[in-house]
Order: structure tokens, then C-alpha cells, then sequence
């Protein structure tokens, strides 16, 4: 008798059998690649952020002098976060109030009018919807330079051109995120809630307010972070809008520092300003995207217990 039968007959349960070495198969070969190229997938987008956070801490001189990936003895961040926020009399503070107010009202905006008009969408049936979904949908592939020019002119027409209407006006207009939550809220709002709340006296527009915008909540945070990171990082539209430095959000304004300065022959000594005020212009996005991906946990939580 064996040790495992006389385990057996002392504790009265089955002998267990010894685990054997699970044999090669072409699926774990895969998932061995499949766990590579995501691995590399991070590597590639965290590189240029870890990058950028070392760059941050040189000098001017460690830059060219240290190796790109890791530190300087020299510590020199806050040295060089006071002169970002000191130069040309401390005009980076204004461009980082101007990129807050451009992204953060255009961001709501931008969410509010595609949850209108994808719930719209979704939920109503009306002569040519058809027709203006497709046309929606044929906006997305309409590169935003193409309308560049014709936008200018608009506003230039209007006398809108260097005021912040310029900017916060066009980045309002999103055909994804109206395609986003049209395709959210046609599964995310059942049919038979809206019918119970016409049934109670609600009228259409309070029953968007109050049940289908609480329903649509993680498709919102979506679409407000693509609309806010968009319009945080839009270079092209505020460089042909705007004219008056005071005006400029940070993409524009770090441009034209670092232009500025290599037209007067000093390029190299505001390279440790302008890197670190890349660095410091992404902070809040990080921030954001920190603070609002608990809506998009909870709601694939909910999602998963309504399946």
C-alpha cells in the first residue's frame, strides 16, 4: 500500500494524482507572442513619457552631455521650472489658463451636443435621420487641415478670428462622438424605460436630462476625454486663428518660444524650458484621465451585471 492509499483510508478522500507538466501547445506559443508584442506596445508609448520626465530634470548642457533615458547627477527641475514660469514675464501661466479654458469648455460642449444628437439618433425615428447619420458618419473621414481654410474665412467673415470663439466654436462640432453615443445609447437606454417615463407625465427633454444622460455616463466620459485631449493638444487651428500672444494655448505658445529663440541665434538655451514645459502641459491630462476612469469601471461593472 502505497502512501497516497494510506492517506487516503486516514483522511477518507480520494488519493489525488500527481500534476503533470501540462504538454506544448501551439496556444500557449501564442499567448507567449501575444504577451511580447503587448509588451512592446507599452514600451513604445511609455518611452517618449519617461523621456520627456528625465529630459525635464537637465540643464540645457546635460541634455547634449547625459544619456537620453536616465538622469543627470544635476538635478536642475525646479530651476528650470522657474524659468518656464518667468520667462517673458510669466506668459507660460497665461497659456496654460488659456488651453484650460479652450479644452475645458470645448470638452463639455463637444459631450453635451453628442449626447443630444446621438440619443437623437438612437432613439427617435424622423423624416432623413438616415441621411444626416450618414453624413455624420462621412464627417469623420474629412481630415481637419481640409477644413482649415474654409474655417478661417467663416470666422473671418464674422470678425471672430483672434478671440477664443475661434478655437472653442469648431472643436463643439464632433462627428465621432455623435456616432460614439448614438451606438452607446442605442444599447445602454432600453426602450421600455422611456415608455414607463412618458407613461408618468415626463416630457422628452426632462427624460433625456434626468434618465438617459445618468444611463449614457461612461460613453460621456468618453467622448469629453477625446474632446479635451483633442482640443489640449490642437496645434494647427489656434496657429492660424489667433494672432495675439496673449491668446495662444501651449501648443502654440512653446512653438513660438522655441522659434523666437532660434531665430535670435539662443535655440539652445530655452531647450530645457520648452521640454519641461511639455512635461508640465501634459500633467493635467494625465490628471483627468486619473480621476475619471473610475466612470468607466463602474459602468463596465454594470454592464457586466446587467448581462
Amino acid at each position: 500500500m502505497t502512501s497516497l492509499e494510506t492517506r487516503a483510508i486516514v483522511t477518507g478522500r480520494p488519493p489525488r494524482s500527481r500534476r503533470r507538466p501540462r504538454p506544448y501547445t501551439p496556444q500557449r506559443r501564442r499567448s507567449w507572442l501575444l504577451t511580447v508584442v503587448l509588451w512592446a506596445c507599452v514600451a513604445y508609448f511609455l518611452l517618449p513619457l519617461w523621456w520627456l520626465t528625465v529630459a525635464s530634470t537637465k540643464d540645457t548642457s546635460a541634455l547634449f552631455s547625459s544619456f537620453g533615458l536616465w538622469f543627470a547627477p544635476e538635478f536642475s527641475f525646479f530651476d528650470n521650472l522657474a524659468d518656464l514660469f518667468t520667462t517673458r514675464g510669466g506668459l507660460f501661466s497665461r497659456w496654460m489658463l488659456n488651453t484650460v479654458f479652450y479644452a475645458g469648455v470645448s470638452a463639455i460642449g463637444a459631450t453635451l451636443l453628442a449626447a443630444m444628437a446621438g440619443y437623437a439618433f438612437a432613439k427617435y425615428r424622423f423624416p432623413g435621420s438616415s441621411a444626416l447619420f450618414s453624413i455624420t458618419l462621412g464627417a469623420i473621414m474629412i481630415p481637419l487641415t481640409a477644413l482649415a481654410l474654409p474655417t478661417y474665412l467663416l470666422f473671418s467673415r464674422a470678425g471672430l478670428t483672434d478671440t477664443p470663439w475661434s478655437i472653442i466654436i469648431p472643436s463643439l462640432v464632433s462627428p465621432f462622438g455623435v456616432y460614439l453615443m448614438r451606438v452607446y445609447a442605442a444599447d445602454a437606454i432600453p426602450d421600455s424605460l422611456i415608455e414607463a417615463a412618458r407613461m408618468d407625465g415626463a416630457g422628452e427633454f426632462r427624460i433625456f436630462w434626468q434618465v438617459g444622460l445618468r444611463l449614457m455616463g461612461p460613453g460621456l466620459v468618453t467622448v469629453f476625454l477625446f474632446s479635451l485631449v483633442g482640443t489640449w493638444n490642437n496645434y494647427f487651428l489656434p496657429l492660424i486663428m489667433l494672432n495675439s500672444s496673449d491668446l495662444y494655448p501651449i501648443t502654440v505658445g512653446l512653438a513660438q518660444l522655441q522659434a523666437a529663440a532660434s531665430a535670435g541665434g539662443g535655440s539652445q538655451a530655452v531647450f530645457s524650458t520648452v521640454i519641461t514645459g511639455s512635461f508640465v502641459s501634459i500633467l493635467p491630462l494625465v490628471i483627468a484621465f486619473l480621476f475619471l476612469q473610475r466612470y468607466w469601471q463602474s459602468g463596465l461593472g454594470t454592464g457586466g451585471v446587467k448581462g
